[in-house]
């Protein structure tokens, strides 16, 4: 049995999955608010102990940078240690990869049902491919082929600076720039990063906040609030802030893309794309990852899919697990 985790600021994901005639199926799992432990140590162990599982092999993935099986989470003040969980929870061998990295390594596992194609282009099968994830933060990674699969790549390339592109993306940034000095690509493309946005579109008299949004604001989370209101088409405010968060989530898919030449093809993940599907389709999206520049035939060319699998980060985990055990584990099935 493998234990694969999905490690964020606001949840935590745990599953357990059986590796049986040449498949990773998935036996168990469970979902935790981060913030309601003081440590992943805990919640694990009340996972496996409500579960009774023998568990020997396990692997998370970890919203922040992971440096010689040390992580400390990017927005949370967890510290995550491979090591000391392996002591603490008498395992026999734990991963800890970026949270990106799993996502990554869950992409070969998934079904055509598990994706949504924005642009068909032609795929080369060995081709670098690009994931980029937007959720409470922003995530990126790449696979490149290493002459017989896949291997993930991870980065931190959601904090890099923010590129604005028009007159209108150059005054959000000076706009960013006052609250908090050096803007990165997370504090547009994320969920926070969609109250930024629409903060700015409203400060500088770009709409009114309507009486009822401002009420739905201290009920619910004002991202969830603003795409709401957009999709259903009740805020005209609203919909511009999707509208630009959407052109900028493509401008830096197709930064990635052209960084990693993502012939293999460009995946869309974490938890914001599939609840936006009807903007990411109406051509927003894609118009600012293709641009307007000389590489714009190669951007055209390559695909672009929507992960709605939301348990692709878990099965990449396990998948890394796996890989990991030495084929023991598949020596044990």
């Amino acid at each position: 049995m493998i234990l694969a985790g999905d490690i964020g600021g606001t949840k935590v994901n745990l599953a357990l999955f059986e590796f049986r005639d040449g498949r990773l199926l998935h036996r168990s799992g469970e979902r935790y608010s981060s913030q309601e432990y003081s440590s992943l140590e805990d919640i694990v162990r009340s996972f496996l102990l409500a579960r009774h599982a023998s568990v020997r092999h396990a692997c998370f993935g970890i919203a922040g940078p992971v440096r010689e099986g040390r992580a400390q989470l990017t927005n949370l003040s967890w510290v995550v240690d491979a090591a000391e969980l392996e002591r603490a929870l008498g395992l026999d061998q734990v991963s800890l990869i970026n949270d990106l990295e799993s996502n990554a390594y869950g992409i070969a596992a998934l079904e055509p049902d598990d994706l949504l194609e924005l642009n068909r282009g032609s795929e080369n099968p060995t081709g670098a491919r690009a994931i980029i994830a937007a959720g409470t933060g922003l995530g990126e990674a790449a696979l490149v082929w290493n002459g017989t699969q896949h291997i993930a790549m991870a980065s931190e390339g959601g904090h890099a600076d923010f590129a604005p592109r028009t007159d209108l993306e150059i005054e959000l940034l000076k706009y960013l720039r006052e609250r908090f000095g050096q803007v990165s690509w997370e504090n547009v493309v994320s969920g926070p990063g969609i109250f930024h946005i629409y903060q700015f579109l409203r400060d500088t008299g770009r709409g009114e906040e309507p009486g009822w949004l401002t009420e739905q604001f201290r009920e619910m989370d004002p991202p969830v609030a603003i795409t709401r209101a957009a999709l259903e088409n009740r805020c005209p405010l609203c919909v511009q802030t999707l509208d630009l968060f959407a052109a900028c989530f493509g401008a830096e898919a197709g930064n990635l893309a052209l960084k990693t030449l993502a012939t293999g093809g460009v995946y869309i993940g974490g938890g914001i794309a599939p609840k936006i599907l009807p903007k990411l389709q109406d051509g927003t999206f894609l118009r600012a990852f293709v641009g307007a520049g000389r590489m714009k035939n190669l951007l055209a060319g390559m695909p672009v899919r929507v992960i709605l699998n939301e348990k692709t980060a878990l099965i990449g985990a396990a998948r890394y697990a796996l890989i990991r055990s030495g084929g023991d584990l598949a020596a044990r099935r």
